[in-house]
């Protein structure tokens, strides 16, 4: 076994030996995970994709006269933000919409601009319009404020993401016979295509499928700078059925990430249009993963045609929270460009892109052999298979609400 103390002086010595995720694969295809335990230290992976919880929180500083924006309203280049923390601090959601949106009443809409390109233009040093309404009150009198704000004007500028880097996911495909517009993207009718959202074999939580080295306080890439995982992600379920390595079957765990928001960069925050469905951010996350034992290497060494994804019908299925699964496919079946479902060969397409995914764990590995990036031992683990953690879902009750 190793130690991350002992790995991070490897680093500090310029002596750590460090792959990618999809360079793993090929190493422990030809040398077998006892010799990868032994050579290699640090695997990186990473994702780039569309993750609709995310968003920033940024302090103003205090205006001449002061305002009070708790309980009142502001706006971010037209889409509103949440002001409810205290006077001058505000969150934006990737998701969120100006009041003028005409959403889908002309549907499919187009959503050109919301929350997530907000998040882009602001990362990237653009000028923001900054405006806020406010009741008043004997120390904070102003009432209201238009002005432009930047990312080197604000006091602070976080990246905070409740729900990030999902385990695994569905491939989305579409039963009906007309075309549906969903947060996976466009689905032709009669299986005319199928849409799925993983980097597979760099995708982080496929990486360490049980939470062994990931977990709260474990220092990551995130958008181009330098981030933390900060809790487990909502909605995380990790007690879904797993295959014998496992690996989960279904939609798992998922992490809550935090960074300062002044160090990233746009190139890896990239507000997004869905049509027919909304606004979200493209997130770049990259985390590195210690090779602790045979064990992991064995979990690392795992190839794309190993690591299943369901198959999901997303007219009936998915909108209705029934449980049927189609069929599962390898990532190396999605990557191909198309799999067979009911006899039918179908195009596949994904909306997380490898290129990018491949991108970011080639930076993390140069950071890391330069000695620039160096692990963190995790503070606490991710609640695992055995913690029987429970997903609620929000039930309509018999009783009408008055």
């Amino acid at each position: 076994m190793k130690t991350i103390q002992e790995i991070n002086e490897k680093i500090r010595r310029r002596k750590v030996k460090v792959l990618t995720a999809e360079e793993m694969v090929e190493y422990v295809r030809k040398k077998g995970e006892k010799v990868a335990a032994r050579d290699i230290d640090v695997v990186t992976t990473a994702t780039f994709g569309p993750m609709c919880s995310s968003g920033m929180y940024i302090n103003l500083g205090h205006s001449k006269p002061r305002i009070k924006l708790g309980g009142g309203r502001a706006y971010l280049n037209g889409v509103p933000c949440y002001c409810g923390f205290a006077a001058v601090d505000i969150m934006l959601g990737a998701n969120a919409l100006p009041d003028d949106d005409p959403r889908n009443s002309n549907h499919p809409g187009e959503f050109r601009y919301g929350g997530g390109h907000v998040i882009e233009e602001f990362v990237s040093g653009k000028d923001i319009v900054f405006e806020g309404y406010a009741y008043g009150t004997d120390c904070y009198p102003r009432k209201y404020i238009k002005t432009k704000i930047n990312i080197k004007s604000v006091n602070e500028a976080v990246l905070f993401n409740p729900r990030n880097c999902s385990q695994n996911y569905n491939v989305a495909v579409n039963l009906s016979d007309k075309t549906i517009y969903t947060y996976m993207g466009v689905l032709k009718p009669k299986l005319g295509n199928a849409n799925y959202c993983s980097a597979g074999v760099f995708s982080p939580l496929l990486r360490d499928p049980l939470y062994r080295t990931i977990g709260i306080g474990t220092k990551i890439f995130l958008g181009g700078g330098i981030g933390f995982v900060s809790f487990w992600g909502t909605q995380h379920n990790p007690c879904v059925k797993r295959d014998e390595d496992g690996l989960p079957l279904f939609p798992s765990g998922t992490l809550a990430l935090i960074g300062d928001l002044k160090r990233m960069r746009q190139e890896y925050l990239r507000g997004v249009s869905m049509y027919g469905y909304g606004v979200s951010l493209m997130v770049g996350v990259g985390i590195p993963i210690p090779v602790l034992d045979e064990e992991m290497a064995y979990i690392l060494g795992i190839p794309e045609e190993k690591i299943l994804a369901p198959v999901v019908d997303y007219s009936d299925v998915y909108p209705n929270r029934k449980s049927e699964v189609i069929r599962w496919v390898s990532y190396k079946e999605l990557r191909s460009g198309e799999i067979e479902i009911m006899g039918k060969k179908i195009p596949t397409a994904s909306l997380s892109s490898f290129y990018k995914a491949r991108e970011i764990a080639n930076i993390l590995k140069k950071w890391i052999k330069s000695g620039k990036f160096y692990l963190t031992e995790k503070v606490e683990s991710l609640p695992g298979p055995e913690s029987n953690i429970k997903v609620n879902f929000l039930e309509e009750k018999d009783k009408a609400v008055p």
